[in-house]
């Protein structure tokens, strides 16, 4: 399934390149790397004049940023998400089942008349909901 996400303006992808270089620029300044700091101070100061004279030539980076992002997407957040279900829900699952904690109430009682819960208090009544969808 894929989805289309719009692009963001040149402009502001510009913009936020001459962020990121600009404070990792100072910050090799501050580590004691000037070289560094110069070389990323120009790309800074060149991808602001492009950005704020013809953002247009930004297009191709914008349009291949967005991409590596849709595959970056596409690989770490399975990864995450499984990770969360095997380090934090599913250890908690176990230790329910192993002290016999049935939160869902899917164990069957053959004498039971009914599986409907009672509320106490009872809910709200069904004229104070209307038109729900």
């Amino acid at each position: 399934m894929s989805t289309h996400v719009p692009l963001p303006s040149e402009r502001s992808f510009g913009l936020t390149f001459v962020g990121f270089f600009a404070l990792v620029a100072a910050w090799q300044a501050w580590a004691g790397r000037p070289a560094v700091a110069g070389i990323l101070g120009g790309a800074a100061a060149l991808t602001l004049l492009v950005t704020l004279v013809r953002p247009l030539l930004l297009r191709p980076l914008n349009r291949t940023w967005m991409k590596f992002g849709a595959l970056m997407h596409a690989v770490v957040n399975p990864i995450v998400l499984g990770a969360m279900f095997f380090v934090v829900l599913a250890p908690i699952g176990i230790v329910m089942r192993l002290f016999g904690r049935d939160a869902l109430r899917r164990r069957l009682d053959p004498q039971a008349p009914s599986y409907w819960v009672r509320r106490d208090p009872p809910g709200p009544a069904p004229d104070s909901l209307p038109n729900q969808f």
